[in-house]
């Protein structure tokens, strides 16, 4: 899907003509409003200081889930949303968004017992339309999680939530959106909000990869920067009204912890559900759910107490595996767009629903989950109809994705099927455009180089990391960030965009920092 060529975005937002809606954020929350606002005819434009999706968007643990616990917690509307929007995105993006099995251990004697859990996922599969609900014994367990630890268990309930690549999905919506005639830019920072009679008016844009600084008018500014939304609102409230909470991940390989369902892991410290899962051939350990105190535009890193706390979760469970350190093949760590209840609560028991609320004409969009980034998005524009100088909009339920390709039955219609997923209608393109030996696989994973060919010609990529860790996720699949395909993507970005030896190495270096000081184990950042 194509994002718009980087140039004509910036000649458009220079040209002084006003917007009815300027988002500040690239992420799934700004990528779903400017994808219906773009629809419906409204003009809108979408900046992010950083590349598409670089926060919290492809930073989660790729979980598009109905809410379980919501549900458990009486929380029904929240839940059946939730559902529907998760059934809604399996339907129409798939090879993107996937059935993800889930194995929720029942231990003998603690809360909740089969005969409960069991009703709950009858409800929950009501809701949502399915009937994939049954309980595993222990020896089926056993089979579909080698090395599991059942003793203490008397089995586990079997249920489906969803997964995803969270950046492709945000790139996805992103391209949605432009090809109903959106703008959106990558590096491209609001430096400060624009104001008449204190009302906010637009922003004052800095381009962060061209240089130079130009003024964007807006009847609307929308603040999607999720974790990071209480800096933008300093400029026109300094009441603060985010928590951002960390939640890290380990990834391992497959071989090490071959799982086939999310298993939970009940932490034996403190009772918190850790899951292991499959992601993209690897497997994932996660999440952790701490407050984080560093500074916003730092980019978060897992800490020594989050490495051995989700070990020690990992060792209770499967203690054959024996998981080391020297298994970890990269971290990953996000911060959740939490909103503070004021009430000093347990970071895990903080409520995850969204809120919207409007300062001196600057619309703060934040909370949710990547799940209902649709209806929150459609709340957006309702709440940002009085201020729209057409009124509101028509806010009727129409699919995410319009733009989309459809995999053939030929040979290699699996492969195509994942392609589809990724690229919608980009699919044709990507495939007519490789060279020679471009669609074969890269170092065993299910990435190829006409994969980072198609990205360097139509997303809009900045630098090695776009295309390492968003536009592809070969840096989280790999170990050193994917270090043996580093020379053959920086091959295709010489071709496509032109970087001579200098840029090359400046990008390599770039990259490797990025990858020891935030996707490695601590003491690779501290090296």
């Amino acid at each position: 899907m194509n994002l718009g060529d980087r140039d004509a975005a910036i000649a458009r937002l220079r040209s002084g003509a006003p917007f009815d809606l300027l988002v500040i954020g690239g992420g799934i929350t700004g990528a779903g409003i400017l994808r219906e606002a773009a629809r419906r005819g409204l003009t809108v434009a979408l900046i992010d200081q950083g590349d598409f999706a670089s926060g919290t968007s492809s930073r989660s643990s790729k979980m598009v889930h109905g809410g379980l616990r919501y549900l458990g917690a009486g929380a029904v509307g929240l839940t059946r949303k939730a559902l529907r929007e998760r059934e809604r995105l399996l339907s129409e993006a798939p090879g993107l968004v996937q059935r993800m099995p889930v194995a929720f251990i029942l231990r003998r004697g603690k809360f909740p017992g089969r005969r409960v859990f069991m009703a709950l996922l009858a409800l929950y599969d009501r809701m949502a339309g399915i009937n994939q609900h049954r309980f595993l014994g222990r020896d089926e367990l056993r089979e579909r999680n080698p090395g599991i630890a059942t003793g203490d268990l008397s089995g586990a309930a079997f249920y489906t939530d969803a997964l995803t690549d969270d950046a492709r999905l945000v790139l996805r919506v992103i391209g949605e959106g432009v090809a109903d005639g959106g703008i959106a830019l990558n590096y491209a920072r609001a430096e400060d909000l624009l104001k008449t009679d204190d009302r906010v008016c637009g922003a004052r844009v800095r381009d962060l990869a061209g240089g130079g600084d130009f003024e964007v008018a807006a009847a609307v500014v929308i603040n999607a920067t999720g974790a990071w939304a209480d800096e933008l609102r300093d400029v026109v409230n300094g009441a603060r009204r985010m928590r951002p909470l960390r939640g890290s991940h380990l990834i391992v390989s497959p071989d090490r912890l071959p799982v086939s369902d999310a298993v939970t892991l009940f932490h034996p410290a403190d009772g918190r559900p850790v899951y292991a899962y499959r992601w993209l051939g690897a497997t994932v350990i996660g999440t952790t759910d701490l407050d984080h105190s560093q500074p916003p535009n730092a980019e978060p890193s897992i800490t020594r107490e989050e490495v051995d706390y989700l070990l020690t979760a990992i060792a209770d469970r499967f203690p054959e595996a024996a998981i080391s350190e020297n298994d970890v093949i990269s971290t990953i760590s996000g911060v959740r767009p939490v909103i503070d209840s004021g009430k000093g609560k347990d970071p895990s028991k903080e409520k995850r629903e969204e809120a919207i609320w409007s300062e001196d004409g600057l619309l703060t969009v934040s909370g949710g989950k990547l799940t209902t980034f649709r209806p929150m998005a459609l709340h957006a524009l309702k709440q940002a109809a009085a201020m729209l100088p057409t009124g509101e909009p028509s806010l009727d339920d129409r699919p995410v994705f319009e733009h989309d390709a459809s995999p053939d039955e030929a040979p290699g219609a699996p492969r195509r099927a994942l392609l589809a997923g990724r690229y919608g209608s980009g699919l044709s393109e990507l495939i007519d455009g490789a060279r020679a030996g471009d669609l074969e696989p890269l170092a065993g994973t299910s990435y190829c180089a006409a994969e980072l060919r198609y990205a360097l010609r139509n997303e809009q990529v900045q630098h090695l990391d776009d295309l390492l860790l968003r536009r592809t996720r070969i840096g989280n699949l790999l170990p050193g960030g994917g270090e043996m395909v580093i020379d053959r993507a920086l091959a295709v970005c010489r071709e496509e965009l032109g970087w001579d030896d200098a840029r090359a190495a400046d990008e390599r270096g770039r990259y490797q920092s990025i990858i020891a000081a935030h996707y490695a184990l601590p003491e690779a950042n501290a090296a």
